[in-house]
């Protein structure tokens, strides 16, 4: 059986993953770094958040490390964030976070990783024809880029 036999067709559904969050040391280097590199756009900027668009409907949140166990007072002039983020806890330790690039963009992103002395630490080849690009950010957080192939529905 299948667990997507139970699923009530009627039932609202997910329409994807909003966003993504690391924690990191220094927010703005690690803002500079991911905007220069992947040319995200910068959407909210201040010392508890930077909210980065990835994508239409999808951004990229960094956090620093210095507010993550306690609450994130947001605000800004124009208004657009106003109120208080919960905290998250205690973070510590890499995570990972993987972007979807297309198969024809795989040799200008090796470049581009190559011309800014990133090293890739890994390249697997998935058994669906995906490949996985893997390199760390400045906080040492793994960073994936991935080709479509990885898994049945990218």
């Amino acid at each position: 059986m299948d667990i997507r036999d139970n699923v009530n067709h009627s039932d609202p559904t997910i329409a994807g993953v909003l966003e993504a969050a690391l924690y990191v040391e220094d927010l703005d280097f690690s803002t500079r770094f991911y905007r220069e590199l992947f040319g995200f756009e910068q959407e909210i900027y201040n010392e508890f958040i930077s909210v980065l668009r990835v994508a239409p409907a999808q951004v990229f949140i960094l956090f620093p490390h210095a507010v993550a166990s306690q609450p994130a007072r947001t605000s800004s002039p124009a208004g657009i964030v106003n109120g208080i983020i919960p905290a998250h806890g205690v973070t510590s330790g890499r995570m990972h976070i993987a972007f979807a690039i297309s198969e024809p963009e795989k040799t200008f992103w090796k470049q581009r990783l190559a011309e800014r002395n990133i090293v890739i630490e890994g390249e697997v080849a998935w058994n669906r024809g995906g490949c996985s690009l893997y390199f760390r950010d400045p906080d040492d957080h793994l960073v994936e880029l991935v080709t479509p192939g990885l898994w049945s529905n990218y």
